[in-house]
């Protein structure tokens, strides 16, 4: 950290045009006592590290420059950014006073404001400041659907059912799926007699997937004493959406007796909470990861205890590239149940990987699945996949025959199963049970662009069936438009067949795609060379050669190219 502020240091008379140009909407005599290089250096790391998400550290060096929000607001929205997402909600709330006492309110600071006094059940007093945010002006849209809803929940206690219901219909009409969340959850709270009926028709929606609102459901069932209907609604579900590890754990809670996912709708925190929740993670999908964990982080203050929402704020650093916040929530995460516990290790396993740490990645996951008590056929599936993509083939064999024991060819993890196993087969070196694996998974589902590649390559290098692969190819080529390697085989298939003209308009198309891929590049040099260009063939020949991912056999074959020819 004393590197980068350095850094900014040395470079502080070129950054201090950039900075006097960012604070060019203060007054000059404001702003003097922050145009010297030290304070520069700490507002410009403030920001790259609350980039770069390193929230501790940036709201030190952010804090360094109190007295900068009376004539910029834009410092602080970021402060507020820093203190939130690295969990001082509460140094955030007292400057969002500050900030209000001085006259420099912003939407961010009413946010808090707000969502501080509805946790402690000030509703009055949060209503408020929830009134003040949506008068404010909007930067996106989904501002605005959290200004909303939080003010309408925060007059809840002072409604009465219709009257909440006719405040949602004030809620924007491009947030129609998540009004018809909150009008269930309105129900609930009340304890209205519809609310059995109107949870039972959303997650039977067949247009929007509410698989979600099994797991509140459920809940809803439980505190109605229904037990028996809330487990046949999360066992249903199970079934329906095995890769939900909200309704798993709920489901091993279940059987458990014990329950540590804690969610009330009669508590207006808890639904709040799920409603930035909905927020952040359409934040998410957009790739707007600083702005995500901002309303997750709101989301987990107002619901502390619901570990599920700890997931996104993970796999939005996972995504980001911060493999060290990532772990420590998945690590986190591994204490509150074998389902988030399995899933928490893979994620680990996947990270370990990726910080080229093969061997302890393995052991990893090899003893999470050892100490699963519950080893179902998706757990096993999911270690099988992990074996076969880190080369552990004939270890992944076993675990993929073991699933096919206990299935039919109309699961639908059978193709995958049979396309895993098939693979690791051909890898092995047994083509026979490759090849009849990889054909029975497209059997059952042929439109599987992938599966057809990896199996009409395998013939195209095998010399047989060329014509056939050349058919498949073309219809994967179709499925699957523009994918490097399904290219790559369509033009090696039309190179086999010698048809190199055509060949070549191909393999040039999956260089341009993958440049730096030793095999792409290798067949593009041997139709260089069929189609008489053997200066530029050898030219990417010996590109390949210096490439990092050639293989040692590829590279001996390579020499003897640059020799001889073909």
């Amino acid at each position: 950290m004393n590197e980068l502020k350095n850094f900014v240091k040395v470079t502080s008379q070129f950054l201090f045009v950039i900075i006097l140009i960012f604070f060019s909407t203060a007054k000059a005599i404001g702003i003097d006592k922050f145009n010297k290089a030290n304070n520069i250096a700490d507002y410009f790391s403030g920001i790259v590290l609350l980039n770069q998400n390193q929230y501790e550290e940036s709201q030190k060096y952010l804090k360094k420059l109190h007295g900068l929000e009376k004539k910029h607001t834009t410092y602080s929205s970021k402060y507020l950014y820093s203190l939130i997402n690295s969990g001082n909600f509460n140094q955030a709330y007292q400057f969002s006073r500050k900030l209000r006492n001085d006259g420099k309110d912003s939407f961010e600071s009413d946010l808090i404001s707000g969502i501080y006094f509805l946790k402690n059940s000030k509703f009055d007093q949060a209503n408020k400041f929830f009134l003040k945010a949506k008068s404010r002006k909007f930067r996106s849209i989904l501002d605005s659907y959290i200004a909303n809803s939080l003010f309408i929940w925060s007059n809840l206690s002072k409604y009465n059912l219709e009257e909440s219901l006719m405040a949602l219909t004030q809620v924007d009409q491009r947030f129609e799926n998540l009004k018809r969340i909150q009008e269930v959850f309105i129900h609930c709270y009340y304890d209205d007699k519809k609310t059995d009926k109107l949870f039972y028709e959303l997650i039977k929606n067949n247009k929007i997937d509410f698989s979600r609102y099994n797991f509140f459901y459920a809940k809803y069932l439980e505190s109605k004493n229904e037990k028996s209907k809330a487990k046949e609604i999360i066992n249903n579900a199970a079934r329906e959406y095995p890769r939900n590890l909200l309704i798993n754990q709920k489901k091993l809670n279940q059987s458990n007796f014990k329950d540590n996912l804690f969610f009330d709708c009669k508590k207006i925190s808890h639904v709040t909470a799920e409603m930035i929740y909905i927020a952040a993670n359409a934040l998410s999908s957009q790739n707007v990861y600083q702005l995500s964990n901002f309303y997750l982080n709101l989301a987990k203050y107002l619901n502390s205890n619901f570990i599920a929402y700890d997931n996104l704020l993970a796999e939005n650093f996972f995504k980001n590239d911060d493999y060290l916040n990532a772990k420590n929530i998945y690590n986190n995460m591994r204490n509150f149940g074998e389902v988030f516990k399995w899933y928490s290790n893979k994620q680990i396993s996947r990270i370990l990987i990726l910080e080229k740490k093969k061997e302890k990645s393995l052991k990893l996951l090899a003893n999470a699945y050892e100490d699963l008590k519950n080893k179902g056929i998706y757990e096993t599936f999911d270690y099988a996949e992990f074996l076969k993509n880190n080369e552990q083939f004939q270890k992944s064999i076993s675990y993929y025959s073991q699933i096919l024991e206990k299935i039919d060819d109309k699961h639908v993890l059978y193709p995958e199963v049979t396309d895993g196993r098939g693979v690791s087969y051909e890898r092995v070196g047994n083509w026979e049970l490759a090849e009849k694996d990889l054909q029975s998974s497209l059997l059952v589902k042929p439109d599987q662009a992938y599966v057809i590649n990896y199996l009409a390559y395998s013939w195209i290098e095998k010399g047989i069936k060329i014509e056939e692969s050349l058919k498949m190819l073309e219809k994967a080529n179709e499925l699957k438009s523009n994918d490097p390697y399904i290219i790559d085989s369509l033009g090696w298939a039309l190179f086999k067949l010698e048809r190199y003209k055509e060949s070549k308009e191909y393999l040039q198309l999956a260089v341009r795609l993958m440049p730096e891929d030793p095999i792409v590049n290798d067949h593009y040099g041997d139709v260089l060379w069929k189609n008489g260009k053997e200066i530029q063939a050898r030219y990417y020949w010996k590109y390949v050669l210096g490439l990092e991912k050639t293989e040692k056999d590829l590279k001996e074959k390579l020499e003897n190219k640059l020799i001889k020819g073909l």
